[in-house]
Formats: C-alpha cells, sequence, structure tokens
C-alpha cells in the first residue's frame, strides 16, 4: 500500500492512505503493518534438561512418552505442545514412518469395555546371547491392556504359549479353570495356535479361540502393539548374554509396564490403574 502511494507522489498526487485502504477496501492495519525481525526461539532450559534426562534413562521415548512421564510421574504441570516444541529445536524428536496405502480388510476392533471379555496373545523374537533367538508370548486383557501372562523359552511350541496362558490365568483368578464363560482368546492363525495341542489347553481352561482373518494382523493391533513396544523399550535398549538373564529383565520390565508407564490409551493411567478403577464401577 505504502508502495502504490509513493508511486502517485512522483505523479504530483499524493492521496492518504485512509483513501487509498477505502479505495482498496482494505483495513488501515494492513496498510501501516511492517514485518518484524523473527525472534530466535526461546528455550525452557530447566525444562529441556529434564527431558533430556528422560531420554538418557529411557532413549525410545517420543513427544506423548516423555510428556506423560513429565506430567504424571514427575508431577509437572506442563503443555504437550511445550515438549513437542523443545524436542523439535533441540532435535531429539523421532522420525515419522512412512505410511502406505495397501487396501485392508475390514475387521473387528479388539479392544473391549470390560476386563476378561477377551485376551489376545501373539509371538515375538528377543536374541538371548550365548542362547541365540528366543520366542515371547504374551497375554493381554484387551480392555486394560495388562499382560497377564508371559513366556519366554528357546523355542516356539505351543508348550511356550500354554505356560503364558496359565499365568495369566492364575494371576487373574486364582486358578486354572475360573474363566469366565465365553471369554474369548485372541490370535493369528500360526501353526502353534492351530495345533492339537494347545486347541486341547484352551478347550479345556474353558475359554474361546478366535482367529484374526489372514493378512489381517490389525484385528490383534493390541497385541501387536505390545510386541512392538517390547522390542523398542526392551530388546534393542539391552543385551542380554543368556536367556535367564533376559527372563529376569523381563519380570522387572512387566512390571514396569503394568504399574508405571502410562497408556494414552487409557487416558495416562497405567494398566493396573484402569482395571481397578473397572474393578470398583463394576462393585
Amino acid at each position: 500500500m505504502k508502495a502504490v502511494r509513493s508511486n502517485l507522489l512522483t505523479s504530483g498526487k499524493a492521496p492518504s492512505l485512509t483513501k487509498l485502504c477505502n479505495w482498496f477496501d482494505l483495513p488501515r492495519s494492513t496498510a501501516y503493518y511492517e514485518p518484524r525481525d523473527p525472534k530466535p526461539p526461546v528455550i525452557d532450559e530447566e525444562l529441556a534438561n529434564q527431558i533430556k534426562a528422560l531420554h538418557e534413562a529411557e532413549p525410545f521415548l517420543g513427544v506423548r512418552g516423555t510428556w506423560s512421564r513429565l506430567r504424571f510421574i514427575k508431577g509437572i504441570l506442563v503443555n504437550r505442545k511445550k515438549v513437542h516444541r523443545i524436542m523439535k529445536l533441540k532435535g531429539w524428536t523421532l522420525p515419522k514412518r512412512k505410511t502406505g496405502s495397501r487396501p485392508r480388510v475390514e475387521s473387528n476392533k479388539s479392544a473391549t469395555e470390560t476386563p476378561n471379555e477377551r485376551w489376545a496373545t501373539d509371538l515375538g523374537n528377543i536374541f538371548c546371547g550365548e542362547d541365540g533367538w528366543c520366542v515371547f508370548a504374551p497375554v493381554i486383557d484387551c480392555c486394560t491392556r495388562e499382560v497377564l501372562g508371559h513366556a519366554i523359552e528357546l523355542t516356539g511350541k505351543s508348550k511356550t504359549v500354554e505356560r503364558a496362558l496359565e499365568e495369566a490365568l492364575l494371576a487373574r483368578f486364582g486358578t486354572l479353570h475360573n474363566a469366565p464363560e465365553g471369554m474369548l482368546l485372541r490370535h493369528d492363525n500360526g501353526l502353534v495356535f492351530g495345533s492339537r495341542s494347545f486347541r486341547s489347553v484352551v478347550k479345556d481352561y474353558g475359554l474361546k479361540q478366535e482367529y484374526i482373518t489372514p493378512y489381517t494382523p490389525k484385528q490383534n493391533g493390541l497385541c501387536e502393539r505390545f510386541i512392538k513396544t517390547f522390542k523398542e523399550e526392551f530388546c534393542w535398549c539391552n543385551r542380554f548374554n543368556s536367556l535367564a538373564e533376559a527372563r529376569h529383565a523381563l519380570a522387572k520390565f512387566i512390571d514396569h509396564y503394568n504399574h508405571t508407564r502410562p497408556h494414552q490409551a487409557l487416558n495416562y493411567q497405567t494398566p493396573n490403574q484402569r482395571n481397578q478403577d473397572l474393578c470398583k464401577n463394576v462393585a
């Protein structure tokens, strides 16, 4: 606008900025606006040091994980956007995974509204030094996300998953034959879960198997997501010399996951807190 007025001045005419704004139907604030030099971003170094300490202890943390630990474990009232801004300026954010456009089969969600309505299981691998690659089998509740039982063995036979299932039943019900009628156990179509031995054990304990649609792992998304967490926060952050050492560390990790680690999908409660709240509501 000022450039237009200066050009008119050279031709001998000098209309005011107010008239020019009226002619062009623009607010006068636009004509008088002058851009300022951008100020350098100000970083809260005290908060940045606390974030750095969290990342040194848990290098797998992203923005939400960092914020949840500051807010719900350390009790620091901080906005998540501020945490994101500090991590971005410091270069501490994690790279985003590229998303594809593969067609997906319509499926039912694995999440449930009440505990003990559906459990889920799957298999993962972990390197245990002199014992080589071992197999990890968790059993989780699809409502509270609690890891109720787990097993880690040298081989991925049906006995490995059976041990994890038995541990889950004992932890939740105190016995192997007290599961609610019609409770489901969801898993993929692996040979282990379709074996005669495993099917017989599940039926004997009063559970009903629920197979996902082939090539549709998102139908077992809760357990798949836990396997990812298991890899990122446990396997890739540790180096074990033996299976016994891995078992000892895994027990501590599962206890941390159930009782200390805030869970985004549970409104930043721990799985154990979520289960206790639901039990109180039922009572």
